[in-house]
């Protein structure tokens, strides 16, 4: 049977199956309470319960099955203590098993989550929404998050100075955990009561335990915990820590002969401090003194035929810190009115130069000093406050006589201001933000850059009946100022376009300075209990909207309506696990009142009971208009799209597992497809090394790939074309772990894509359903390959002369990055790392096939070469 008559039935059985959904019960909260240490009494953290302070307290378990089968007695059972003094909160716990040979004790490193583990999360603000987790794997491998969005968002980069040890007996395995007190948020009432929960995982079922029941269509996590009592004149300790760094860096590559910017290899040395001050036990200053933004892991390769920007993730530890108190996700996608990539950018300026004259332009703007203010109070105000200067910016431009500079970055100052404040016990909040760039533009220099940019916004959500329904929305606004030419290039960039020549709502005005828009999101929907979760949602964004000074933003002139319903399963059914299902339909308009996109989608993510998991996704487009596709020519029409996703994976607790994936696109009448192959293999010989292999493989066609804009005579000329672009990648990792603190890994990717381009073409018909009458194809009396010019010459008219040229746009960008890291933390919170990057990046001859291109472009060419030792050390007060 077809799919597509599949579906259907799958939706028809799901919402039969829901009709035997449980009735809403009231869940007992458990409360624990700890007893007071004096200091001399604390237990030492070696992994073995055998001190007599832990006597003062009681055991509490009763852990409860979470998955798969949710509200069932576990494979096996757990429990633990707690204690504490006047720095330290202690845990102690006991993980039972009756075959303790066959504990799973792989190693990784930090945040690993490898093997049999347990795991606390504390909420000390107990304000159901955020907590501290930190988790023990059996072989002592610590990882820790920070949990906000009540369970929705768990941020691996916080990263505290804790403590915890672990053994293997006869019975199981126990830990022993040390948690100061200085790494947490908390009020400074007389008794605290805290939130906690605690989970359990048993590798050999993938199995997870919990101590406070939480039921599988409950709102959140957060919300759920229990309760820890008996935190009794604990003081607020203000956290004082300063970590100062030392950098060296070797840099070889292959000379090139007459540049004095490149004579084969570079050296450098660079110090500086970063410290966190605790102004309260809820609120941290955090400082960076010329700080070390290097990367470890380098940014994946990609090339964008569309022209719009790509998303890269932030890497950089002091933006990650409590990047989600800083975060204003407006809309959808990842619009966002901070992206802390644009502190510290690439210069965005070039010089004039003369024929024969080198240049040599910073990767990076020089951040001169950052500071940040942020936390959360046990009044339930989250607060953070962000500023940064980044240095002026020289081009060194040398012709091997005269030697001069060139301004291609101003200084700058950013300001990122953000709050948020819970009421309605806990279920509602407000918030609001404000951004501010400014550059100190003066004279003509980089005049055409914007001066300054302004943002704003505001934000709330409201649950009610327990947190089943919600309502949540946002505002924003943007203000951006600057010369003539800097308002008038916002006006034409890819994002806004205002020069349309088929729009009637925007126009160019060349003598506007400055430029303001707004934009939004409504969200209300059914969020727990039952099977069942739908979703409507409503965003726009109006033409002027302007973000990407210190934000993210693709496109503006857009109004978006969006409703989700979606099915999950509260038991295990069957051969299965868990089944989830969705289904999404959305519809997009400009502000002209052009109705752009019609989208629907079906989707299902099965996981069996062998572990083994299958995903697959429909989605069909009856109307697809993009205003961008022809950057600034007139609206385009793109023909009926259907596409197909389907993706598997093995069991991930084996040695040998791997996952598979196939995306198949394809447009009405075979005007465009998209069509990619992606799989992973992943080994693992020995607890200690790990192998992964990812390669992948695209192919994307095209009968209308936008090319460039000319013009014939006085009128303007859209050219197109049918391309042919392949694209081969490959990732290796290899991880060694010799201990939880000592580890070596190594990453390395080729990525090779090649774009060849035939049947040019112009836009004659732009909207019209058929594609080929959106078109007019050039025949070879009209069209002709200068190879000496490596150009297109077209004689439209066939007059005998040439009207107009255009670049051969063919493309072979060839690109090979490597990382080798030994990283060793020789004491909680300060750490070595040795590190080896090798790479080159080339163009090669897009007549090669994908492997030749290889084989000439990475495997013959010398690479670049980084050799960086870093040291940190942490001083804690």
């Amino acid at each position: 049977m077809h799919l597509r008559k599949l579906l259907p039935i799958l939706f028809g059985a799901l919402f039969f199956c829901s009709s035997y959904a449980q009735e809403k019960e009231s869940i007992t909260k458990k409360s624990y309470t700890t007893k007071f240490l004096n200091e001399n009494d604390a237990p030492t953290i070696d992994g073995l319960i055998d001190e007599k302070s832990w006597d003062i307290v009681d055991w509490t378990g009763d852990y409860i099955e979470n998955e798969p089968d949710e509200n069932t007695p576990p494979s096996e059972q757990t429990k633990f203590k707690v204690v504490y003094d006047k720095n330290y909160l202690y845990f102690a716990f006991k993980c039972y098993d009756k075959d303790p040979k066959g504990i799973v004790k792989r190693l990784s490193r930090r945040d690993g989550f490898e093997g049999d583990w347990v795991e606390i999360n504390i909420d000390s603000y107990n304000d159901k929404r955020t907590g501290f987790s930190f988790t023990i794997s059996a072989s002592g491998v610590k990882g820790d998050e920070f949990i906000s969005d009540n369970g929705d968002n768990w941020d691996g980069s916080w990263n505290p100075i804790w403590y915890v040890k672990t053994n293997v007996d006869d019975e199981g395995w126990t830990a022993e955990v040390k948690i100061p007190f200085s790494q947490l948020k908390f009020g400074n009432n007389k008794e605290q009561v805290w939130g906690l929960q605690s989970t359990r995982r048993y590798f050999r079922a993938e199995e997870r335990s919990v101590w406070q029941r939480v039921k599988r269509d409950a709102p959140g996590w957060v919300s759920e915990f229990g309760e820890l009592r008996g935190l009794v004149d604990i003081q607020p300790q203000k956290q004082l820590e300063i970590q100062p760094f030392l950098v060296t860096q070797l840099e070889t590559y292959k000379k090139e002969p007459g540049n004095p910017f490149r004579d084969g290899s570079d050296a450098k040395i660079n110090g500086g401090l970063d410290a966190k001050i605790g102004i309260t036990n809820d609120l941290t200053l955090d400082l960076t003194i010329n700080p070390d933004f290097g990367q470890v892991d380098a940014d994946p390769a990609a090339i964008a035929l569309d022209g719009f920007q790509i998303f890269f993730q932030e890497r950089r530890p002091f933006f990650v810190e409590n990047k989600n108190i800083f975060n204003y996700q407006f809309a959808d996608g990842q619009d966002n009115l901070f992206y802390s990539r644009r502190i510290g950018r690439s210069p965005q300026g070039y010089p004039n130069t003369s024929n024969g004259e080198y240049v040599d332009i910073p990767n990076n703007s020089t951040i001169l000093g950052a500071a940040k203010f942020s936390g959360k109070t046990k009044n339930g105000w989250s607060i953070g406050i962000l500023e940064s200067l980044t240095d002026r910016e020289f081009a060194k431009i040398d012709d091997n006589t005269n030697k001069r500079e060139a301004l291609v970055e101003p200084l700058t100052n950013y300001i990122v201001t953000r709050a948020q404040k819970d009421f309605n016990k806990r279920n509602s909040f407000i918030g609001g933000i404000f951004t501010a760039t400014n550059r100190n533009l003066q004279g003509e220099e980089l005049n055409y850059l914007r001066k300054s940019a302004y943002t704003a916004g505001f934000d709330f959500m409201h649950n009610w009946k327990n947190r089943k329904y919600y309502f949540s929305g946002n505002v924003v606004t943007s203000h951006v100022k600057g010369s003539k030419e800097a308002i008038a290039n916002t006006q034409q960039e890819l994002t806004h376009l205002f020069q349309r020549v088929d729009a009637s709502h925007v126009e160019v005005d060349p003598n506007r300075t400055s430029l303001t828009g707004t934009g939004g999101k409504f969200e209300l929907g059914k969020n727990s209990v039952g099977n069942w979760r739908y979703y409507g949602i409503f965003t726009w964004r109006s033409p002027e909207l302007e973000l990407n000074d210190v934000g993210f933003l693709r496109q503006a002139d857009d109004l978006r309506q969006i409703g989700i319903l979606s099915y999950q399963t509260l038991k295990p059914i069957g051969s299965f696990r868990r089944i989830n299902a969705r289904f999404e339909q959305f519809t997009s308009y400009d502000f002209d009142g052009n109705h752009n996109r019609t989208q629907y989608s079906i989707s299902s993510n099965a996981n069996f009971k062998s572990n083994w998991s299958i995903y697959y996704q429909f989605t069909h487009k009856p109307k697809i208009f993009t205003n961008t596709i022809l950057q600034g020519g007139p609206r385009f029409r793109y023909s009926e799209e259907v596409i197909n996703v389907l993706n598997f994976s093995t069991d991930s607790r084996k040695k040998l597992r791997f996952d598979s994936g196939i995306v198949a696109s394809q447009g009405k009448d075979n005007s465009f497809s998209y069509t990619e192959f992606t799989t992973g293999i992943t080994y693992q010989p020995i607890n200690a090394f790990t192998v992964s292999l990812y390669p992948g493989y695209t192919i994307n066609k095209s009968k209308t790939q936008y090319v460039t804009e000319t013009s014939f005579g006085s009128t303007p000329r859209y050219i197109m074309a049918n391309i042919d672009q392949r694209t081969l990648s490959a990732s290796i990792r290899m991880d060694f772990n010799i201990n939880p603190n000592l580890t070596i890994q190594y990453y390395g990717e080729p990525y090779i894509s090649r774009g060849k381009y035939k049947d040019f073409n112009r836009v004659t018909n732009p909207i019209a359903k058929y594609y080929g009458d959106r078109i007019a194809v050039f025949n070879s009396n009209q069209i002709a390959f200068d190879a000496s010019n490596d150009t297109y010459t077209i004689d439209e008219d066939v007059n005998g002369s040439v009207d107009y040229s255009i670049g051969n746009p063919d493309f072979a960008y060839v690109q090979f990055r490597s990382n080798l890291v030994v990283r060793w933390e020789y004491i909680p919170g300060s750490e070595i790392f040795l590190v080896w990057s090798q790479g080159t990046t080339g163009l090669g001859n897009p007549k090669d096939d994908l492997f030749r291109s290889l084989d000439s472009q990475i495997l013959g060419r010398k690479p670049e070469n980084i050799f960086l030792i870093k040291a940190t050390y942490r001083f804690l007060f």
